[in-house]
């Protein structure tokens, strides 16, 4: 984890730089709105990473998965062919089988869109709900308060 992604981490928002490529457009040349939700994912993957937990070893060691539950965003300005984008995530609730991110995709000082997403946390072979493991609990808590 470099300094600037560490810093992220202990502010309780982390950011993460999404580069916009052509295949992220559509017909009118703007950003495809569900690929706002992919940008979504990376930044939250990128998170999870940059605390120390990588998704594939989640599943494979711990036997539990993250699923999208709920999101809502709003689209508020485009996002064009090659632009340097910042995805930020921030863990606004954590629940013991879930967490609620506040996620924000901008362009320099401009705000291009804005979504809640909800996380389910799930065992990896019924699909059930299972309370997320308590070392990566107190790892997001512990992230979480340390917000400036």
């Amino acid at each position: 984890m470099n300094s600037s992604q560490a810093q992220g981490v202990l502010s309780g928002k982390f950011s993460w730089p999404v580069r916009v490529y052509y295949e992220d457009t559509d017909a009118g040349g703007v950003v495809f709105y569900a690929n706002y939700l992919k940008f979504f994912e990376r930044a939250r993957t990128e998170m999870l990473r940059a605390i120390g937990y990588e998704q594939d070893q989640l599943i494979a060691v711990e036997g539990i998965i993250f699923v999208v539950r709920s999101v809502q965003v709003d689209y508020l300005s485009p996002a064009r062919f090659n632009e340097q984008l910042q995805v930020s995530a921030k863990v606004s609730l954590a629940k013991k089988a879930s967490l609620t991110f506040e996620q924000v995709i901008s362009r320099g000082d401009d705000v291009l869109c804005r979504g809640s997403v909800r996380i389910a946390c799930l065992d990896a072979q019924t699909m059930r709900p299972k309370a997320i493991p308590e070392t990566l609990f107190r790892s997001i808590l512990e992230h979480t308060r340390n917000e400036h």
